[in-house]
């Protein structure tokens, strides 16, 4: 027979067991082969857009860390903000790939 403590025991487990979040390694991958893509595909956009206005130095930096900030944003707006369900942590969406596209 089932006690007050017992049932209270069983639904901290379920609960706990609720919270974890498993992904599945192929998704998780194939995720960040699109952020891979797609910075660097902006990375090359951005700085082809650069050059045309004529962006050097601090300037074309600053214009860099723009379009990455951009980046960022518009994939989290493709998520639908809701990060974890995607990937395992926010740094996955906003830092990955940021600073390869800078050469």
């Amino acid at each position: 027979m089932a006690t007050h403590s017992d049932s209270v025991a069983g639904k901290k487990s379920n609960d706990v067991s609720n919270d974890l979040q498993i992904f599945n390694a192929e998704n998780l991958q194939s995720n960040m082969k699109v952020i891979y893509y797609s910075r660097t595909f902006l990375s090359i956009i951005g700085g082809v857009i650069a050059g045309i206005l004529g962006f050097t130095g601090l300037m074309g930096f600053v214009f860099y860390f723009l379009i990455m900030a951009i980046t960022s944003v518009c994939l989290m707006a493709k998520a639908k903000f809701s990060v974890h369900s995607y990937f395992d942590s926010w740094n996955r969406i906003l830092l990955d790939g940021f600073l390869g596209g800078l050469m």
